[in-house]
């Protein structure tokens, strides 16, 4: 080959490369432009908190200017339900968008419990960081095991103290990446510890004398707290109340801390922000049930890139929703059968929806000595709540049952706690059918009164579809159809 045609073949060979540099450089260019547009989600994950305490929910007493203000700037749901009044159960379901019953998940993880997902399963954290999220968890975590619910960052912080987990979180705030935050507080849920020296003691919810480092300690007096209508008014109940309320004050502190650091980031207008909790108020009668104090919960929800602002939803949407309307904010593709719940993400903004009248709930375990399975469904303004095991004792959580709340009914042997009998609250029928409408608190039980039997049934057919559709083994006590028990042999 002569001279001319080696150079001629050097500097085409020369240019194809460089051609093919610029073509990689503008697709590198083209991907990171992508995933920078995808906006950031901050997931804020109270512990026990019910829609009970919240100024944003009509609560004139308590304190909480920074979650009110959310409210105003984003939209507040009025019928958002958890699957599962205990806090494991709950945020496997949050992080899945499956029913536990499904994975595995049927109740606590620490401890002897030793509850876990199956691990052929994949979560909501694990699909974000495959599509170019930083992913990160501060707080309680509660959920196992690590490799189906990973988060890339771990953080770690005073989870009693928001304030000192918001300051945590400054470097995942300037990511380079998108990120998606997970930020658990242990506030409200009961302070150890669980079982006073004297048994009229109120729990102090975490709530410490000397107060915690750069947090306001915001005190309640007990005479001026709201008692729900399912707690008994008593100088006891009003004294937990009161410590439950401070502990949500400093949850308030911790996320206007947070929405600070955001905006000075700036990027709090690419940021979406959604505030939950995982069940409602440890409170008997409350936590660990499925009657509405344990499972309606608050959802407040901002996203800065729809023009919706104070407003007010009342579709029925659960937490089993959550994982897909997440990655579908996220813009993260995802298989719609994978999941048991929805997007909820398409009518955020709407005043009037239509076919989000309908929701189910599904408990099992919340410690392990405290076995109770319920299964719940709510269709629009009728409730069934299937009492699996009923012919047992309802049972307490160990720190339910310690409180003076209960302990001031328990052993002054008064015959009602709140506006049911103490026999009716621990012995249970088999059904119970409300219509929430007529009767918000849940107590003119339809299920065996005449001229309900249709309805009874359209409920009842609604919950077996809902437990076959989603493989509950519990499916079984309906007829003692062993269909899904399995062969027993490990092939």
């Amino acid at each position: 080959m002569n001279k001319n045609k080696l150079r001629f073949v050097l500097i085409s060979i020369l240019i194809l490369c460089l051609y093919s540099c610029d073509i990689s450089k503008e697709n590198s260019v083209a991907n990171t432009t992508t995933i920078e547009n995808k906006p950031n989600i901050i997931l804020f994950v109270a512990d026990d908190h019910g829609t009970d305490a919240i100024g944003a929910y009509g609560n004139p007493v308590i304190k909480t200017p920074n979650l009110d203000k959310l409210a105003s700037e984003g939209v507040k749901f009025t019928n958002a339900y958890c699957t599962s009044a205990s806090c494991a159960a709950s945020r496997s379901v949050i992080l899945s968008g499956k029913f536990g019953h499904a994975t595995g998940s049927y109740g606590h993880v620490h401890d002897y419990h030793h509850f876990s997902t199956y691990d052929k399963e994949t979560s909501l954290p694990v699909i974000m960081e495959e599509a170019g999220y930083e992913t990160a968890r501060i707080g309680k975590y509660h959920v196992a095991p690590e490799k189906v619910y990973h988060f890339n960052t771990v953080l770690e912080a005073d989870p009693r103290n928001t304030v000192e987990m918001a300051e945590a979180c400054a470097d995942v705030l300037k990511s380079d990446k998108p990120f998606f935050l997970y930020f658990c507080t242990d506030d409200p849920h009961r302070g150890h510890p669980f079982e006073p020296e004297q048994w009229d003691i109120p729990n102090n919810f975490g709530n410490k004398k000397e107060g915690y480092k750069d947090v306001e300690t915001i005190t309640y007096k007990p005479e001026d707290v709201l008692v729900p209508s399912f707690l008994p008014d008593t100088k006891q109940t009003r004294e937990e109340i009161a410590q439950y309320y401070q502990s949500i004050s400093r949850i308030d502190q911790g996320f206007g801390k947070l929405m600070k650091m955001l905006k000075e980031t700036g990027k709090d207008k690419n940021t979406i922000v959604i505030y939950i909790s995982d069940n409602g108020m440890a409170f008997p009668g409350a936590k660990t049930t499925v009657h509405e104090p344990g499972i309606k919960l608050p959802c407040i929800i901002k996203d800065p890139t729809k023009n919706i602002k104070n407003a007010t939803n009342e579709a029925m949407v659960s937490w089993v929703d959550l994982a897909p309307t997440i990655l579908d904010m996220a813009k993260v593709d995802y298989k719609i059968a994978q999941f048991h719940g929805k997007s909820f993400n398409p009518i955020l903004d709407k005043s009037d929806v239509k076919g989000w009248d309908e929701i189910y709930a599904s408990h099992t375990f919340h410690e392990i000595t405290m076995y109770y399975p319920m299964r719940v469904v709510r269709s629009k303004n009728h409730k069934l709540i299937w009492n699996i095991a009923w012919r047992l004792e309802y049972p307490f959580a160990s720190d339910l049952w310690a409180s003076s709340t209960w302990q001031s009914i328990y052993k002054n042997d008064i015959k009602y706690f709140g506006p049911k009998t103490v026999k009716d609250f621990l012995f249970r029928p088999e059904f119970e059918l409300y219509d929430l409408e007529k009767d918000p608190n849940e107590l003119n039980n339809l299920a065996y009164k005449t001229g309900f039997e249709k309805t009874l049934e359209m409920m009842q057919m609604k919950m077996k579809k809902f437990q076959t559709k989603t493989q509950d083994p519990w499916n079984i006590m309906w007829g003692h159809d062993a269909s899904l028990q399995g062969s027993g042999v490990n092939l």
